[in-house]
């Protein structure tokens, strides 16, 4: 089943185009790799897959739907920067996700909150730039959705943290549901990928799975991105 796709989709900013004719299905059970370099339209997908931007041409769909009421319900997003209110305590957002998001898995999120060491009572404000972006994605995580939206996850945190969080994304997501990361550590998350797309200057130069990456052309995603996108 796929859970989000694309039929030349379009999106301008004034004139300049972001997307152009983009024609792409990510499918259920997948973790997808959106790669390409800065500007190549990767987080103008993903807000037109949450509906945060209206395509100028084309089509996208979630779950059969065009993004609205319906299809929010069914979407868990994680912005490239944190948007959690700063005067909230941990809690306090641990209370706010259980009333807005009937999918929230609270004791998940507790759980992951405790193994990473945060405190409960700590305010957002009081936190530094990676504690942040773990809080964010484990509120993220810890809903039931159909299509998780994850832009940059791993960007602001230190290298040893980005293993825990990688396996946290394997773990709690739905079988059922898709995962679509946007990144630049592309090494980093390749180990999880079932799927990459490539997108340059808006308009995707490749879509595949990794094995195929892998026997075909006997690389990795790393160094088939490097070679691609080469200066």
């Amino acid at each position: 089943m796929n859970v989000l796709t694309c039929k030349t989709l379009s999106k301008k900013y004034g004139k300049t185009p972001a997307l152009s004719g983009v024609s792409l299905n990510v499918e259920s059970g997948h973790i997808v790799g959106l790669l390409g370099p800065n500007g190549s339209g990767k987080t103008t997908l993903i807000k037109l897959a949450n509906g945060l931007l209206t395509p100028d041409d084309g089509t996208i769909t979630v779950c059969g739907m065009l993004p609205g009421k319906g299809s929010h319900a069914q979407v868990s997003y994680l912005p490239e920067r944190a948007v959690l209110p700063e005067w909230m305590s941990v809690t306090q957002i641990l209370d706010y996700y259980a009333d807005f998001y009937a999918d929230f898995n609270r004791d998940a999120a507790q759980e992951m909150i405790h193994h990473l060491g945060i405190d409960l009572k700590q305010r957002i404000r009081q936190m530094s730039k990676g504690t942040r972006e773990k809080v964010q994605l484990i509120m993220v995580m810890s809903r039931q959705a159909k299509l998780y939206l994850l832009d940059e996850p791993i960007g602001g945190v230190d290298p040893a943290t980005r293993d825990y969080i990688l396996n946290t994304i394997i773990s709690n997501y739905n079988p059922e549901a898709a995962v679509v990361i946007s990144t630049h550590l592309i090494a980093d998350v390749e180990k999880i990928l079932d799927d990459v797309i490539f997108l340059d200057r808006g308009c995707v130069v490749l879509e595949s799975s990794v094995d195929e990456i892998r026997e075909t052309r006997g690389v990795s995603v790393d160094a088939l991105f490097r070679e691609v996108f080469k200066c």
